[in-house]
């Protein structure tokens, strides 16, 4: 879960920005820290430009027209004029001092010069620790390092001064939900929401509070409320889908996934997650063909993805092998008929009598069988192994312990994966035949032909 949690990180500092608006803009234009306009914006700017024609550094004349360039927002020109004051010495008031770097920061966030921002904002904090806009503005901020911790010192300071901020509100939660401070910033995230109802980030974030709070049921409501959502509905269909996965419930999984890949403009790493968790579903559910032309697509998007290579080379034969679909991933009684097959058409022109078939779990089959050929007849054991893992000497030794208890003259062990070497050393003296993947899949291939021609054979000699 944690690089689904990650998924939106990158984006809320614009979120906090662009959603709720920057609470000091209107403050600023009712008549802030900047003071009351007594002239017209044309007579300002038309003395202002005049004095810093015969002085580039008139301190007055820069403060007038920063002020007018902060009101329009027009960002680029406010920034310059603060960065310029800020670098004059000269003698200011504490109340100038701090409307200067405050500004300064505020046009520097707009423009996207973040470090500039942080630095004229702590300047500003140094003169007033409990203004409001600078404390959201650094929290906003800290929150964009990932310094979560200093960004909910900052959002905490500008609640005392505006409980009902929802971009506070909204950030406080949001930092509190990065250091896994899951339950409170439930609260939090939940207040913002009221007061900012088309928040669909914070949203889902609510929703994976209450995941990461074990309130399962919470969670899915909002991630199956949010997935037709043309942004947040990739990646609430994700976690939803997920959910159910874990929760062993395929069909619904397989549903969250395939509305998930239905929306448009999917962000590149959800949209690989989804498409590799809808093919890892469907290769349970035994939908082979469909898994692996998903994981096929996974590999276009991104060759080294989690384990898509190996998966896409264990599970192309079976897409093509229905045989070694069944022996590998059916269920158990399906698994045993295609033994069956095998054992009777394993030697040719054998009249074959199975007496005896154990199942250990899901791990191995032993048949027990009588085999009777012009030639020679004899008593034989097959194991079937099911793991595609190597078969070490341990498993030799109990199917050779099996063999001997019920005085048969040989051994067949099959497995769809290898043997190791001290497995086929422990074999050389004993009559027990080793059959690997490769041998296998050849007698799978034909093991319905071979099991028809045994049937016919047999029930020619009963007639």
């Amino acid at each position: 879960m944690t690089g689904l949690i990650s998924i939106l990180a990158a984006g809320l500092l614009l979120g906090l920005i662009a959603l709720f608006g920057l609470s000091f803009m209107d403050r600023a234009k009712k008549g802030g820290k900047g003071g009351k306009r007594t002239k017209s914006r044309d007579a300002i700017i038309k003395d202002a430009s005049k004095k810093l024609a015969q002085n580039p550094r008139d301190y007055r004349a820069l403060l007038a027209i920063g002020d007018v360039y902060y009101q329009e927002e027009t960002w680029d020109l406010a920034y310059s004029t603060y960065q310029a004051l800020i670098e004059l010495a000269n003698p200011r008031s504490t109340a100038e001092e701090f409307t200067i770097n405050q500004r300064c920061g505020v046009a520097a966030i707009k423009l996207n010069q973040f470090n500039e921002a942080h630095k004229a904002l702590s300047a500003a904090m140094v003169i007033d620790a409990d203004d409001f806009e600078v404390n959201y503005n650094l929290g906003a901020l800290e929150f964009q390092r990932k310094n979560y911790e200093k960004a909910i010192q900052h959002f905490q300071r500008a609640k005392l001064k505006d409980p009902e901020h929802a971009a506070t509100l909204r950030g406080l939660g949001h930092s509190l939900f990065k250091i896994k401070k899951y339950k409170e910033a439930l609260s939090f995230i939940r207040r913002a929401i009221d007061l900012a109802p088309d928040d669909k980030e914070s949203l889902y974030t609510l929703a994976e509070c209450y995941y990461e709070a074990n309130q399962t049921e919470q969670a899915m409501k909002i991630f199956s409320h949010l997935r037709p959502d043309p942004v947040m509905g990739p990646s609430a269909c994700l976690f939803s889908g997920t959910i159910n996965m874990d929760q062993r419930q395929p069909e619904k999984a397989i549903e969250d996934f395939e509305i998930g890949l239905r929306h448009q403009n999917i962000k590149p790493d959800v949209l690989i997650e989804l498409k590799y968790q809808l093919a890892t579903v469907y290769l349970e559910q035994r939908e082979i063909g469909k898994a692996v032309a998903l994981l096929r697509d996974v590999q276009d998007l991104d060759p080294s993805y989690k384990d898509v290579g190996s998966l896409i080379g264990r599970y192309q034969e079976l897409n093509t092998n229905r045989n070694l679909q069944i022996y590998l991933m059916a269920p158990q009684a399906d698994f045993i008929a295609l033994c069956r097959k095998i054992v009777m058409g394993y030697y040719q022109k054998a009249k074959v009598k199975i007496t005896n078939i154990a199942v250990n779990k899901n791990e191995w089959a032993d048949i027990l069988a009588e085999i009777s050929t012009p030639k020679w007849s004899e008593v034989v054991m097959f194991r079937f192994n099911r793991g595609q893992g190597a078969v070490g000497e341990l498993v030799v030794r109990d199917f050779h312990s099996h063999i001997k208890e019920v005085n048969a003259g040989k051994g067949i062990c099959v497995t769809p994966g290898n043997f190791s070497d001290e497995a086929k050393h422990y074999t050389e003296a004993r009559l027990i035949d080793l059959i690997s993947k490769d041998k296998l899949a050849a007698i799978l291939n034909n093991v319905d032909a071979r099991a028809a021609k045994a049937a016919i054979a047999a029930g020619k000699k009963a007639s």
